[in-house]
């Protein structure tokens, strides 16, 4: 079993991320362990989604951060396969657009927030604003300090008014970023996923682990804990994550309601109406 206290950033902890290996075994003892884990999370995870979907009171927001090629798509792919699409919502957060522009800067992440009896997912998230913002100077730095602040009683607020969000930091070192960049390069079918922003970011690698130091020291807090999760492994990766949501809902344990009908009038309910 994951000990997941292992991953989970406290309130306060700066983690020197240069220092926490991003190729570890997490505990499982080979990939045929770990990928036999996932798949007996995932379909403990799709019951207790449909509990949480039935119940309709609740939700799970799931933060996904993370540099290029560190797995967020494959994370959402591998860990929510199969789980009911009515009841899962999934939102990639790119450049603001002219309308998002117009909004304050967490608007559009509020806008996307998974309804009640959701489970939701941010590609990428209003972490953005903090990480890219910063690091590409598009915002002074008073601005983007004070937003630390602001994000915390966001997802305070969620988390009071039934949101549980779980925050997942995939940490891929910059050797594996390059591989996989390479793969893209030379796989027609990963053509697509490439662009010049990719090797920009690369260029400013220590300037984003800072960044993301901060976040992991000024925004992982009781309510919404940040996760750094191994990434160089996609199975370790994959394991790690579907653990940290299965243990969400385990927690929540969402029922079942009560039916409103009298069950035993409907047994004689006419069944054939020809």
């Amino acid at each position: 079993m994951i000990d997941l206290d292992q991953h989970r950033v406290k309130p306060g902890d700066r983690p020197d991320l240069s220092k926490i290996p991003t190729r570890q075994n997490a505990g499982l003892d080979s990939k045929a362990d770990g990928e036999a884990l996932l798949a007996s999370n995932v379909e403990r995870i799709d019951e207790l989604q449909g509990r949480l979907w039935a119940e309709g009171r609740r939700s799970v927001l799931l933060v996904l951060q993370g540099m290029d090629t560190s797995g967020k798509d494959g994370t959402i792919r591998k860990v929510f396969t199969g789980v009911n699409p009515a009841a899962f919502e999934i939102h990639q957060f790119g450049v603001p657009g002219p309308h998002e522009i117009a909004q304050d800067y967490l608007w559009r992440a509020h806008a996307r927030v998974p309804r009640r009896g959701r489970i939701g997912v941010f590609n990428r998230s209003h972490y953005e604003d903090v990480l890219v913002a910063r690091v590409a100077k598009l915002v002074e730095k008073p601005v983007w300090k004070r937003r630390y602040e602001h994000i915390n009683d966001f997802e305070r607020m969620l988390h009071d008014e039934g949101t549980s969000v779980v925050k997942c930091f995939l940490h891929v070192s910059r050797e594996e970023q390059f591989e996989r960049l390479n793969a893209r390069i030379d796989d027609p079918r990963k053509n697509w996923k490439l662009s010049p922003s990719d090797f920009t970011a690369r260029a400013d690698w220590p300037e984003y682990r800072d960044a993301y130091e901060d976040v992991l020291e000024r925004c992982s807090t009781k309510q919404a804990p940040w996760y750094v999760v191994p990434a160089d492994r996609k199975w370790v990766r994959n394991a790690i994550v579907s653990q940290l949501i299965l243990a969400t809902l385990e927690k929540l344990d969402p029922k079942y309601p009560e039916g409103v009908e009298d069950h035993e009038a409907l047994r004689t309910f006419p069944r054939d109406h020809r």
